[in-house]
């Protein structure tokens, strides 16, 4: 029976052995093939050549993580510059021909903004403006062709 062990140490040994030998082999024609594929990019070898990608995917993910900040921070300040405009021209006197009155309504995203209003008669034009706040008039009210001129700004 001692025989068998030491053979079955033996056999055991042999088939350890070839399997290193089988992964060694396998592993440094993979490290070969890799130098290769590295050999004139750079003087280092693959593991350098890995480093510097991931050196690099390091700082542009940084530099993503910035820019996706700033793109924020432009589509915040955005909502607040001019988004909308409503044009309504009409005619308030029955004295003067065409509608050479109109009221214009400049907003910003969340409805806030001015209204101007211009009213043409035969002996002068005379201006109005208002204040909007959240599409309403704040201090003044407003006129049917004003509330047109916010609803037309609006988008559907």
């Amino acid at each position: 029976m001692d025989v068998g062990g030491g053979l079955f140490f033996w056999v055991i040994f042999v088939f350890i052995s070839v399997w290193i030998l089988i992964l060694s082999v396998v592993l440094f024609r993979t490290l070969g093939h890799y130098n290769r594929l590295s050999h004139g990019v750079t003087k280092n070898g693959l593991k350098e050549v890995l480093e510097a990608i991931l050196g690099s995917q390091y700082k542009q993910a940084k530099k993503i993580n910035e820019l996706e900040e700033v793109v924020r921070q432009v589509t915040s300040d955005g909502k607040r510059h001019i988004a909308k405009i409503g044009v309504v021209r009409f005619n308030p006197f029955a004295d003067t021909g065409g509608s050479q009155s109109f009221t214009l309504a400049i907003l910003d995203s969340f409805d806030n903004g001015v209204i101007m209003t211009s009213l043409f008669a035969r002996n002068g034009n005379r201006w109005y403006v208002k204040e909007i706040r959240n599409g309403k008039g704040k201090d003044f009210e407003l006129s049917k062709e004003e509330e047109r001129a916010i609803k037309i700004a609006q988008p559907l």
